[in-house]
């Protein structure tokens, strides 16, 4: 049988494809070339701003400026690179030129691969010198210290609530929160075992195992739970027990050489923690801003509604209210307050001197550029 295509068609079609591969690909290295110069370009200018900064005493991290930039970008970016993407990039970018400026010791809790530690990444880029801390409170100490320039901690997970230790330790802290930032959360079960089936024991944070109890219900009702100080710590105690398993990120497979034996095991697919940003210096207006404060009010009829009344006045729009036992008196509370807007702003600084004079205690702890609730 014969064919009506001439037999060096094909060879010729292929040959032609080839000649347009290679040129897409030169077209590609081209730009390569150019991303890179213009990178580097970037860099020597940061470089540049550092020593203006460090002339001047200015603050190396400027998370105003650094949200800045990125509101821009997204707002002009056309695709198909996802915004999702690009903030990656930038905050690799953000981090590298930070550390040609001045190298930035992040205290976080770790060990490594912690949510805690992939939130300092987020803030940091992998530039960074990232140290971890046994205790929300050694991330404190260390800031205060002078050892770490800032600290990652969680404040306030979308299922559990807040994180009552890290509200209680701005009590007796002065450090300021710069920024802040929310991170989707999704827990694994690690193991070198085959399968759930081979699993006898479990480690986690007792955080974790609250976000993943009907799972752990369902499938492994008979399992002993473990309770560790991070999830990180959880995977490291299970390595090399076939017996064992962790709840942990798909990080601390990675990074443990532990084999992902059940995905996203959480409750909830909405699964978000925000994490703060904490250090010694504040951060300037960018126009998104937020305000923290915590206050005690009077143990008397009205006196929380009393404290609150000048936000409604003003106009301003409260984000976060949450209550804690004050730790200086039985059956008082100090109240957790976020506000949008920067102290710097007119409207919020007079409406929190007009609350101050309300309250029995008041303490600012920080305005700072306010993250987007949907993140990578």
């Amino acid at each position: 049988m014969t064919s009506d295509r001439h037999p060096h068609e094909t060879d010729r079609d292929e040959g032609s494809d080839a000649l347009g591969m290679d040129e897409l690909r030169g077209r590609i290295d081209a730009i390569d070339d150019n991303l890179l110069h213009l990178i580097n370009e970037r860099l020597l200018l940061a470089r540049k701003i550092g020593a203006l900064k460090e002339r001047r005493n200015g603050q190396i991290l400027d998370s105003a400026r650094e949200s800045e930039i990125m509101e821009r970008l997204s707002s002009r970016n056309q695709g198909p690179l996802p915004n999702k993407a690009l903030a990656l990039i930038f905050t690799e970018i953000f981090g590298t030129s930070r550390e040609l400026q001045q190298p930035q010791r992040v205290s976080y809790l770790g060990p490594e691969a912690t949510f805690t530690h992939m939130a300092a990444r987020r803030f940091f880029g992998r530039s960074g010198a990232f140290i971890p801390q046994s205790s929300i409170r050694d991330v404190f100490a260390a800031v205060e210290k002078g050892l770490s320039e800032f600290g990652v901690v969680p404040v306030e997970n979308s299922i559990e609530g807040a994180v009552n230790y890290t509200l209680d330790l701005f009590y007796e802290s002065e450090l300021k929160i710069c920024a802040e930032k929310y991170l989707n959360i999704s827990h694994d079960l690690l193991s070198v075992a085959e399968s759930v089936g081979d699993i006898r024991m479990i480690y986690s944070h007792p955080q974790a195992f609250a976000q993943c109890r009907k799972w752990l219900h369902r499938y492994l009702p008979e399992v002993k739970l473990i309770e560790c100080r991070s999830t990180a710590e959880a995977a490291q105690r299970a390595v090399g027990d076939p017996a064992a398993a962790a709840i942990a990120s798909s990080e601390a497979a990675q990074i443990y050489n532990l084999g992902v034996i059940a995905e996203k095991v959480q409750d909830f697919s909405r699964n978000v923690t925000r994490f703060l940003l904490i250090g010694r210096k504040e951060a300037r207006p960018t126009g998104r801003d937020k305000t923290s404060l915590m206050f005690v009010t009077a143990h008397s009829p009205g006196a929380l509604y009393k404290a609150l009344s000048p936000i409604a006045r003003a106009g301003l729009n409260m984000v976060k209210l949450e209550s804690r036992p004050s730790p200086h008196e039985n059956w008082s509370y100090c109240f957790f307050l976020d506000l949008e807007g920067h102290m710097n702003d007119p409207a919020v600084k007079a409406t929190v001197e007009e609350m101050r004079g309300m309250c029995m205690f008041m303490k600012y702890l920080g305005s700072y550029p306010r993250a987007a609730e949907k993140q990578e």
